[in-house]
């Protein structure tokens, strides 16, 4: 389940980012309006979080630009608290709004309660190719082998490659899921990461076929 967060206060993205990667969502981050629309377009999210006060555009137009060709849920962020803002986000086709500041456990909540109203909250395994990834069971099963366990790092690795299944993922952005905030993680981390994922699921691990090493630029998962 991919979520994109759209926020120019960069301790709340990061905040909303960890606590939805946390409980097992994909997070797209876009620091303003304009990039939230780019990341909406390309990303493709299942949902998406909105705050109203951003440059290049505003979280009411980006909402409105979202409306006309998507009915994804849609949350709203604001620190105001005003009945007008509430009200023109609903008018403008918002499914829910958050006023700042929130609890991780509030956000968590309504997100689930969004994807549950939309029929998107399932428990459901993902799935390319020949794997098969159950994130509620942290188990990853290729073909008909027995499914192994994975560690929390391990599944939002492969979380990450398989919702991007044939297309190289940047290192820095695997950094950023895998560990929640930027900083947290470096590259040897994630090439020690990426080398106990390819013991689990290579054939051989030493010529790797599904997870592939894009020099200079970062991890791709290839599956038939």
């Amino acid at each position: 389940m991919k979520i994109l967060s759209a926020d120019d206060d960069k301790d709340s993205l990061a905040l909303i980012a960890f606590t939805l990667s946390q409980a097992g969502y994909l997070v797209v981050k876009a620091s303003d309006g304009v990039q939230a629309l780019r990341a909406f377009e390309s990303e493709g999210p299942d949902l998406v979080i909105l705050d109203i006060n951003m440059p290049g555009a505003t979280g009411f137009q980006v909402c409105e630009q979202i409306r006309t060709k998507s009915r994804v849920p849609v949350m709203m962020l604001t620190v105001r608290g005003e009945e007008e803002d509430l009200v023109r986000a609903l008018e403008l086709g918002a499914d829910d709004y958050l006023s700042k500041p929130f609890s991780p456990r509030t956000l968590l909540a309504r997100v689930k309660a969004l994807l549950r109203r939309a029929g998107m909250e399932n428990t459901a395994p993902l799935a390319a190719g020949r794997i098969r990834l159950d994130v509620d069971e942290h188990t990853v099963q290729v073909g008909s082998n027995p499914p192994l366990r994975l560690t929390k790092l391990e599944l939002r690795l492969l979380q990450m490659l398989i919702a991007n299944s044939g297309h190289t993922v940047s290192s820095d952005r695997l950094l950023m899921q895998v560990w929640g905030h930027k900083g947290s993680g470096d590259r040897q981390l994630l090439k020690q990461l990426v080398h106990r994922l390819r013991q689990k699921i290579e054939v051989d691990p030493a010529a790797p076929q599904m997870l592939q090493t894009a020099p200079g630029a970062g991890y791709k998962l290839v599956v038939d």
